[in-house]
């Protein structure tokens, strides 16, 4: 076990996986809680987080679920108030949940807009606004929120999913701004091509597509020829949550092997 969390306290949404294997929450949560953390791992699907909360207890960590709808204001409230009964305070919100939709404006509804906007940003607005005030009394703290490199980028048609997680960005942005002279930083990753449980999903409900033959072509479009994995969002997310991140905030941060640069 680390110590670059040791003593904190944190709070992981979308810390469940679609299936099996390792998406970006799950991920984060078990690192954090390898660095010392005590996590509260969030997700709506509770037997999927308490396979989380089961992988780090094997590994003598500590951690305890918490099933929410994060677009919810009351579940977003309850969870913060049990985080704090549970361990006395909050010192990092590390933001995971979203979905995605492909789309451009002509093929998207006004409730699958709505649906995605809902998730993907009222949903970090909510939990931002209720950790906020306990970590300005502490007078620290840390919030990750997970965007993607489509906020900067137009790799492909998807207007509600790219618009959401560029308002993800200025959320991040203005949170750091106002709370900076207050000892809590904020900042947002951008993951690119991701090799995830969730990825697998989408592409087996809209292509007959083989997966394997999948893969191949993700891997093919990134510089380093191999797409990423949860493991690079989760240790970007432990670098912003640690101490050695001190002086950065209201930045973004691309993980993505390079791929921005060819779009």
């Amino acid at each position: 076990m680390g110590e670059r969390l040791k003593g904190k306290a944190a709070i992981v949404t979308g810390a469940g996986s679609i299936g099996p294997g390792m998406g970006n929450g799950k991920a984060t949560a078990i690192l954090f809680a390898r660095e010392g953390a005590r996590v509260m791992a969030v997700d709506c699907n509770l037997e999927a987080v308490e396979e989380t909360r089961r992988l780090i207890n094997e590994e003598g960590g500590d951690c305890i679920v918490f099933k929410a709808d994060v677009a919810k204001s009351e579940d977003c409230r309850s969870m913060i108030e049990n985080c704090l009964q549970a361990f006395g305070r909050i010192d990092i919100l590390h933001n995971n949940v979203g979905i995605s939709s492909r789309a451009g404006i002509d093929g998207t509804s006004e409730e699958q807009w709505d649906r995605v906007m809902n998730i993907n940003l009222k949903s970090m607005f909510l939990t931002c606004k209720y950790a906020l005030p306990y970590m300005e009394k502490q007078g620290s703290g840390v919030i990750v929120n997970i965007a993607t490199i489509h906020a900067i980028r137009v790799p492909g048609p998807a207007i509600a999913y790219a618009v959401s997680k560029a308002g993800v960005i200025a959320l991040t942005r203005e949170i750091a701004i106002q709370y900076a002279a207050k000892g809590i930083r904020a900042n947002a990753i951008l993951p690119g091509l991701m090799r995830t449980p969730i990825v697998e999903s989408m592409a087996k409900s809209s292509s007959s597509e083989d997966l394997e033959e999948l893969w191949k072509k993700r891997d093919a479009r990134c510089p380093t020829g191999k797409q990423g994995d949860a493991w690079d969002t989760a240790y970007a997310a432990l670098f912003l949550a640690s101490e050695e991140a001190k002086y950065i905030t209201g930045t973004t941060l691309v993980v993505d092997g390079g791929i921005t640069q060819r779009i």
